[in-house]
């Protein structure tokens, strides 16, 4: 196993680029299976997640031809045979429920385990299945597996209202209502950038969609779907992970550039709390700069669905909140028990206490070096940032749940003047 090594008081100097979005990857993949034909996908990131998904979706018969290097994927499921996608594969990872929507409209049966996922907080599927029902699914439970089939073979369409909004949920019945005889209407439906690309994608392969970015997406099913060639969108976490960096870490006044980003994806949450710190933002040609002021100031937040402010940027915000002179709160309302990284970073000095579904924060204090352990994918990258600025030596452990959602961090900030390196770790040998 694996831990990152910083060493903390070196500025951020320099450039970060952004990788292509997991967060979309997955879906666009998922639509791949929509069509009997070769579909390639680039600006695909080089992620655990999605070398995951990839065996998930291989085991159905579909050939994917993956290079990693080159950020490119073709599938082709022209073969596709097998409609399960089975425990041992899905319970690493929660998208792989996107096969319920994919199998179940190209094929129309599913057998799709129920998914695993990070170790914090309910993330029930219950309003993807009632979207299949809605859709005119047939859904048993066999030993920890949907079973789900289309009567004729093919769903008939219909109306869910998603309450509450869900991008997963958006994206799983989107999947199934694309090929269905019928229409279908997703009431209060996800507007995430991550959801209105994958629908950008379905509408060039020959989808009917209406409404895509509104609450009410309308679909009318066709007969069949298309092959295309599809350029994944920027990781938005990522970026608002880099610009957060920047302003933690950068030298007061002078720029950090970030490349392949798009500021209008982050929402205006996000980018109204992050200019109130003093950091200013400047975007010409398709790069943005982040320049750090000569003190921050704290900003409260409360998290919430797109364009609210991101969950996926609560627990770095806690960081950069520990850093200005003044107290502040987090609010999480979207995953109230989200905070798995505020004991690890009270290890590392950060005075902040969590008191229901709110973190008060004192800010100002300093950050010190120590050995802390990464809980989840978002919880990781806090303890990075973290070390980062901290007096001495830190060592972040089990950094696979970073590797999930970061491609190559520790090149990327190394490479822009951080002290950090990537070593091998037996986290249960006995302390010599």
């Amino acid at each position: 196993m694996d831990k990152l090594v910083i060493r903390g008081g070196n500025p951020l100097t320099g450039s970060l680029t952004v990788s292509g979005s997991k967060n979309t990857a997955l879906p666009l993949m998922s639509a791949a299976l929509l069509t009997d034909g070769p579909v390639t996908l680039t600006n695909v990131p080089d992620l655990k997640d999605i070398h995951t998904f990839r065996r998930v979706i291989e085991v159905t018969g579909t050939t994917v031809d993956h290079e990693p290097g080159h950020h490119r994927m073709t599938l082709n499921a022209g073969s596709l045979t097998d409609i399960e996608a089975p425990y041992e594969l899905v319970k690493r990872m929660r998208a792989s429920f996107y096969m319920l929507g994919a199998l179940l409209g190209r094929m129309g049966k599913a057998r799709v385990s129920l998914p695993g996922g990070c170790a914090w907080g309910p993330r029930p599927v219950d309003l993807h299945i009632e979207g299949m029902k809605a859709l005119g699914a047939e859904i048993s439970l066999d030993q920890g597996y949907v079973v789900a089939s289309a009567p004729g073979g093919r769903l008939s369409g219909g109306c869910m209202t998603l309450d509450p909004s869900s991008v997963g949920a958006t994206i799983n019945i989107a999947l199934a209502a694309s090929l269905a005889r019928g229409g279908s209407i997703i009431e209060n439906a996800a507007i995430e950038p991550d959801v209105v690309h994958f629908c950008h994608m379905l509408q060039a392969m020959g989808a009917r969609m209406n409404g895509v970015g509104t609450r009410t997406l309308e679909i009318e099913g066709v007969d069949r779907l298309e092959p295309v060639d599809f350029e994944n969108c920027p990781d938005r976490i990522e970026m608002g992970t880099f610009m957060i960096a920047a302003a933690i870490a950068g030298r007061p006044g002078s720029a950090i550039e970030i490349r392949n980003g798009r500021t209008d994806h982050l929402g205006d949450a996000f980018l109204e709390a992050f200019k109130w710190t003093g950091t200013q933002i400047k975007e010409r040609d398709g790069v943005i700069s982040v320049v750090p002021p000569d003190e921050l100031r704290p900003v409260n937040v409360t998290t919430g669905i797109y364009p609210g402010f991101p969950t996926d940027l609560q627990a770095q915000w806690t960081v950069l909140m520990a850093r200005c002179a003044g107290n502040s709160k987090v609010h999480e309302i979207v995953y109230p028990d989200r905070f798995k990284h505020i004991p690890e970073l009270q290890r590392m000095g950060v005075n902040a206490i969590i008191v229901g579904d709110e973190v008060m924060i004192e800010g100002g204090k300093p950050i010190q070096g120590t050995s802390v352990m990464s809980t989840d994918l978002r919880a990781s990258v806090s303890l990075v940032l973290a070390g980062m600025v901290a007096e001495g030596e830190t060592h972040v452990l089990r950094v696979y749940h970073l590797d999930r959602g970061y491609e190559r961090l520790e090149d990327k900030l190394s490479g822009a003047g951080i002290d950090i390196e990537r070593v091998r770790f037996d986290e249960w040998a006995d302390p010599s």
